[in-house]
């Protein structure tokens, strides 16, 4: 599915919130934990992301982070497509 059109910027600092259909898991054991740190850590490097933050829950997750380039809605792909 698209990304919402935002407006986007370099430098950008970004607070993300997603969680799970009706509030469902999003992550059912370790191995679905680690995916997300290995994802969230391979879209920093390959986004130039600065990651400052994060909460990863069983429903839900929280990202706090800075775009060095305007390119939100690529980097959010990559998180939401594993």
């Amino acid at each position: 599915m698209a990304c919402a059109w935002r407006i986007e910027y370099e430098g950008a600092l970004y607070y993300v919130l997603s969680r799970g259909n009706e509030r469902q898991d999003i992550v059912a054991n370790d191995d679905d934990r680690q995916l997300f740190l290995d994802t969230v850590g391979e879209m920093g490097e390959r986004f130039e992301l600065g990651i400052y933050a994060y909460v990863l829950l069983d429903n839900h997750y929280h990202l706090l982070f800075r775009t060095h380039r305007a390119n939100l809605c690529r980097c959010m792909f990559i998180l939401a497509s594993k």
